[in-house]
């Protein structure tokens, strides 16, 4: 039951062919020829060009504000739950050491 089952290799179906050969060829040095002149580059399709306006720098500066703000309000807002974190568990450990020193005390 907990023993792993090896599968078997699929028989190959249909018709198989056998490997290609190829025969090496040789290669006979030809006669220099002079680089054909150079062709006439075609025109670049234009790109669309994006304009600023005022208005989309304002939008832009005003996106990238908000981001900031709101990245950092997170990051500050993590920094303060560990910090909290931190400071229950300090406060823990100080009461139980408090306890058991009580408790070691009193027999």
């Amino acid at each position: 039951m907990f023993r792993p089952k090896i599968p078997s290799m699929p028989a190959p179906t249909g018709v198989v062919s056998p490997p290609a050969v190829v025969e090496p060829t040789a290669i006979a040095p030809g006669t220099p020829t002079s680089p054909p002149p150079p062709a006439r580059m075609p025109a670049a399709p234009s790109r669309p060009v994006v304009r600023l306006t005022p208005g989309t720098v304002l939008a832009l500066v005003g996106g990238g504000t908000a981001v900031v703000l709101v990245v950092g309000a997170v990051l500050v807002s993590l920094l303060l739950a560990v910090a909290i974190t931190g400071m229950s568990v300090a406060v823990v450990a100080v009461v139980l050491r408090s306890l058991l020193a009580s408790e070691a005390k009193r027999r």
